[in-house]
């Protein structure tokens, strides 16, 4: 099997840099990103616009079916369209964060999107990240990573996000932010976040993002040449 074809699942919670490695693992690989977290976000964000309360799983399901969600290359940076409006910037704000975890937990939305990227995936390959990949989307993939950090360490790394984009954000209100939200992305009755033996464990610590995409990309690449 080559590089190209190979189906990547990076789960894990919030803060623990999968986004960037993801993007890194994929581009290193030549296969697509899927960012199934912004996809959940989207939904999410289309939630609030329109004033609808997340939990309302009839009308969460509607959003998603009737939602047109695409990535990306805008200038060398991946680009998460919904709609036809790029909304990458919006979908990172704490609120937005916190309608996604709640529409996460919903198994209509979640059959939805996941069917999506399930398509996506087979049809190229890809590295997906979530909390779930491993263990609902893709579980067959030999090639699963669980990226860890410890809690400073990861409410840290997101209120620098926030701050790179303006937000107004305390560390206090991220930190407190993440917290519920590990407890609710835990506890879902579908799909929780969990980890099982079979993912390759990174603690992202005291990594650096070239560290972590290094030692994915050279696990997958050892495990093509067996």
């Amino acid at each position: 099997m080559r590089d190209d074809q190979v189906i990547v699942a990076i789960d894990g919670p919030s803060g623990v840099g999968k986004t960037t490695t993801s993007k890194l693992v994929a581009r290193e690989l030549g296969v697509p990103h899927i960012d199934t977290g912004a996809m959940y976000r989207a939904v999410g964000l289309k939630a609030i616009r329109r004033g609808i309360d997340p939990s309302n799983a009839e009308e969460a399901v509607r959003l998603a079916a009737d939602s047109s969600i695409e990535f990306r290359w805008v200038s060398g940076v991946p680009r998460v369209i919904l709609d036809g409006e790029d909304i990458s910037d919006q979908i990172r704000s704490p609120e937005v964060s916190m309608a996604a975890s709640t529409i996460s937990a919903i198994s209509g939305v979640r059959r939805v999107l996941v069917e999506l990227q399930q398509s996506r995936g087979r049809a190229r390959g890809g590295v997906l990240e979530g909390r779930d990949i491993g263990t609902k989307v893709f579980p067959e993939t030999p090639h699963k990573f669980f990226l860890t950090a410890d809690s400073r360490t990861r409410a840290e790394r997101r209120y620098r996000e926030l701050l790179a984009r303006e937000d107004s954000a305390s560390l206090e209100e991220v930190t407190e932010d993440m917290v519920r939200r590990d407890r609710q992305d835990s506890t879902r009755s579908d799909s929780p976040l969990t980890c099982d033996d079979t993912y390759t464990v990174v603690d992202t610590t005291s990594m650096t993002v070239d560290d972590v995409v290094g030692a994915i990309v050279t696990s997958i690449r050892e495990s093509l040449s067996d």
